[in-house]
């Protein structure tokens, strides 16, 4: 009976058949069932969940789920046991096989690392970051998207800027206009010299640390808890070419924001109207522009009250018709709703 049981239902104690199921639970209730309410489900007595009642070996009595439990733990430990000796066996053999294929004699000395490497979690990004430092003689260049700075961020590369200034290695940063109001990056700049030279955008590109032209750090997902860490000559040139190109463009620290030349409207708001004109949906234009969303809202409706529209889709208009969908333009012709018309200086 054993074999026949098995062999038409397959399965564990853990993963009983319907018809198994509706008969062990009604043992379990009732305390004891009919032999013959057994027979279509063989599988019961085969995984003992069943046995004879011994005053009545017409009747079968339930074994305790209690004891059913045990007996189920057991059963996936050994699996878990053996499952793991058949990992350990298989990391063996992958091993052995990397192990024929061993970099020859000409690879790159070590320290040259890949051309692309992937680093996961912060503790290995920061394990990175100060190797390049200490072997970095000459320049740092790095990209800070967002806007003003929290203080723990500048002070967890503090001692690697020091390190650097000791050293006579000269640094060049990008930020966001918005980042000019930050206290915490004033007091670095005064504290670091004129070992670093500061300029700001509107918006810059995503964060980019690079080391004598040599490696360059970027962020792998969204929140930072990946990097990739490249040293191919070309991406890293590239790199670098988007980072001067972006440095002619910028304006230093200590200079101020050019004027608009419309009355009422800032440079920021400026700055978000092109973007408006664009397309771009609020919480992307306060991402470029390193502002929280509230504060990118409260600039578009001091721009629709200035311009004088009521609506989004008016605004829009309003917006080209006084030139703010594009880059500023030399004397530009104004029409403000309600202003009249005038040359912007």
């Amino acid at each position: 009976m054993t074999g026949h049981g098995t062999d038409e239902h397959p399965h564990g104690a853990d993963r009983l058949c319907d018809a198994g199921d509706r008969v062990y639970s009604r043992a379990v209730r009732r305390g004891r069932v009919p032999r013959h309410d057994a027979e279509p489900v063989p599988c019961l007595l085969d995984l003992a969940l069943l046995h004879p009642d011994p005053d009545d070996m017409d009747w079968l009595v339930p074994t305790a789920p209690q004891e059913v439990m045990t007996r189920l733990l057991r059963g996936v430990y050994d699996e878990v046991r053996a499952s793991q000796r058949r990992v350990g066996s298989v990391v063996a053999a992958v091993e052995w096989y990397a192990g024929l294929g061993r970099r020859p004699a000409s690879s790159p000395p070590a320290g040259e690392g890949t051309a692309i490497r992937v680093l996961d979690g912060l503790s290995r990004i920061q394990a990175a970051m100060d190797e390049a430092t200490q072997a970095c003689t000459a320049e740092v260049l790095t990209v800070q998207p967002g806007g003003i700075r929290p203080e723990h961020e500048l002070a967890e590369g503090l001692h690697r800027a020091l390190e650097l200034r000791g050293r006579g290695v000269r640094m060049r940063d990008l930020y966001t206009h918005v980042a000019r109001h930050g206290q915490g990056l004033l007091n670095y700049l005064e504290l670091m010299g004129d070992a670093v030279e500061a300029r700001t955008l509107d918006e810059v590109i995503d964060r980019l640390i690079l080391f004598d032209r040599t490696v360059a750090f970027i962020p792998a997902n969204s929140d930072r808890t990946m990097a990739l860490e490249l040293r191919h000559p070309a991406l890293v040139e590239y790199l670098g070419t988007v980072f001067e190109r972006l440095w002619r463009l910028a304006l230093p620290l200590t200079a101020p924001l050019p004027d608009t030349g419309i009355e009422g409207i800032s440079h920021r708001e400026r700055s978000i109207a092109a973007l408006l004109a664009e397309g771009h949906q609020d919480a992307v234009i306060a991402e470029r522009l390193g502002i929280s969303v509230r504060t990118c809202r409260a600039h578009i409706a001091r721009l629709s009250e200035t311009l004088g529209a009521a609506s989004r889709t008016q605004l829009g208009v309003r917006i080209a018709q006084v030139g703010l969908d594009g880059p500023p333009h030399a004397e530009p012709v104004v029409r403000v709703p309600g202003q009249g018309s005038r040359t912007a200086r």
